[in-house]
């Protein structure tokens, strides 16, 4: 079995990661096949509340499987998160902070086969933080 971990490259150099969770997410059964084919993308999303305090991943894009049949497939569409109430009132009561966002990642699967998303509690990063990053990056480089 080949092993899935798609990644969000971009979050921790746009954000200090705070804390991190691991949460399920409801897909539908074309959805989990493209995944394990590794046709998913985190770039650019994020994750908010609505108004039933319910946890959804804004942005995903998951590709349409080869073979579906399906008319009306969104591939951004909102997608739900998976948490305990205890990790979605912290969540809740961190994430109204000021520059404080909830972002995804990395989408892997797990042993049972389940797909399953880090998320963390995250402040983005100033101008001259994400500088001082890649200086010193060039500098362990060099």
């Amino acid at each position: 079995m080949n092993s899935v971990n798609i990644k969000n490259r971009k979050a921790r150099y746009n954000y200090h990661v705070l804390d991190k969770y691991v949460s399920g997410i409801v897909l539908s059964g074309n959805e989990i096949k493209s995944i394990r084919e590794s046709k998913a993308s985190l770039n650019n999303c994020y994750c908010e509340f609505d108004s039933n305090n319910e946890l959804y991943i804004i942005n995903m894009n998951i590709d349409e499987y080869a073979n579906s049949n399906e008319k009306d497939y969104s591939p951004q569409k909102k997608r739900k998160l998976l948490l305990n109430k205890t990790e979605l009132k912290k969540l809740t009561k961190e994430s109204v902070n000021p520059g404080v966002t909830i972002v995804p990642l990395n989408l892997f699967i797990n042993k049972k086969g389940l797909a399953k998303i880090t998320i963390a509690l995250a402040k983005g990063k100033k101008e001259f933080d994400k500088r001082n990053v890649i200086k010193d990056r060039e500098n362990k480089i060099n």
